[in-house]
């Protein structure tokens, strides 16, 4: 999943590690997305679970840009 945090890009893996939730179904607030399923927060800029009931990170993947197109290393 790609997140716009201010202008940057941040690519994260699209599940939530708590019960596989999609997050791409979530809200974003700055740099935080929440899982729609239960409420959990995770930090798209480093992966890190924020609130419970997550508390394993979500991947993160490297992001490039080169004009108009986004590459992400997986």
């Amino acid at each position: 999943m790609l997140c716009n945090v201010d202008g940057d890009i941040y690519a994260i893996e699209d599940v939530c590690t708590h019960d596989g939730g999609e997050l791409d179904q979530g809200w974003l607030e700055g740099c935080r997305i929440m899982c729609p399923r239960h409420g959990a927060f995770f930090d798209v800029t480093t992966g890190a679970a924020l609130t419970p009931p997550a508390v394993m990170p979500v991947a993160t993947f490297k992001v490039r840009l080169e004009g108009n197109d986004i590459f992400v290393e997986v």
